[in-house]
């Protein structure tokens, strides 16, 4: 149980790294996740499909993913869509893209199909536990990612978009082009998130334009959880540890109400209250707790 819940929140994880970079960094409310998560799955489980390396359909997918970002960007930047209908727009698209993709069915199995996760599974077989095979795996990748992104922001380029977020119009003043930054960032999150549709689709079995509905409330959960229960801070590292370690802890959530929620007559549709809910008390939590740290700051001062 433990080891399956430790594999799909690290899973999903990487959904929450790039939901990180465009809610936290850029500070642009993305709705494109919702179509790029099953974008990403559809890419993968067609690709192995039709033979191709494993590699190198998850390559595919996180292109697709990119591009998918780059026209969200584009739409916000040169039609002066607000960024929430701009993210709409394209998720409503790709959905019949995904449709398309997957041969105009809205669901394809891979159980037969040789899969990344299936070659790493044959490979470490006899050497590694079984149960612990995957798991050792996903904590590989995501660490990597996590500190590929972790590198890519202590760059000239990636401070610059850091700081776009905190004050565009300062970046505007030191003659940087925002349209730019703002492309490359959601192009960089939508990726990650394709990513992690592939590693999913794998995971399950399955492709299905459905998979992504209601994911980007998982990924904001998730970045909620990790920054109220670890301690508040500016650096890059500690921060995308918090999404990682809050995708884990809102997955344990979610596993005890599929699997306990028949206590409480709770069923799998009411998870998306669940959800719903649980990011409602972070908020109320979290602006308590602004709210004492503040009037500790004025006792201390007096």
């Amino acid at each position: 149980m433990i080891e399956g819940i430790l594999v799909e929140g690290l899973i999903y994880g990487i959904m929450v790294l790039g939901v990180f970079i465009t809610f936290r960094v850029l500070d642009f409310p993305d709705l494109t996740v919702d179509g790029s998560f099953p974008l990403g799955a559809a890419l993968m489980v067609q690709g192995l499909l039709l033979g191709m390396n494993g590699w190198l359909a998850l390559l595919i997918a996180f292109i697709g993913g990119v591009l998918a970002g780059v026209v969200t960007a584009l739409i916000h930047n040169h039609l002066k869509v607000p960024n929430l209908l701009a993210g709409i727009l394209t998720m409503t698209m790709l959905y019949s893209i995904n449709i398309r993709i997957l041969g105009n069915r809205a669901n394809v199995p891979v159980l037969d199909q040789d899969t990344l996760l299936s070659d790493v599974s044959n490979r470490l077989s006899g050497i590694i536990p079984d149960d612990y095979i995957l798991l050792l795996f996903f904590v590989v990748v995501s660490i990597t990612i996590k500190l590929l992104i972790d590198l890519f922001f202590r760059t000239d380029l990636g401070m610059t978009i850091g700081a776009m977020g905190n004050n565009e119009q300062m970046v505007i003043s030191q003659g940087i082009n925002p349209k730019t930054l703002k492309t490359i960032g959601l192009g960089l999150s939508n990726g990650l998130v394709a990513v992690s549709g592939a590693f999913a689709a794998q995971y399950l079995g399955f492709a299905d334009v459905g998979l992504g509905q209601g994911i980007i409330i998982s990924g904001l959960a998730s970045v909620m959880i990790g920054e109220f229960l670890i301690m508040k801070s500016n650096r890059i590292g500690v921060l995308t540890f918090c999404a990682l370690a809050g995708s884990v802890l809102f997955h344990a959530v979610m596993y005890l109400g599929r699997y306990y929620g028949y206590i409480i007559k709770m069923t799998p549709s009411d998870l998306n209250l669940i959800k719903g809910l649980l990011i409602i008390i972070l908020l109320i939590l979290t602006q308590s707790r602004k709210l004492k740290m503040a009037a500790f700051r004025v006792r201390v001062q007096k």
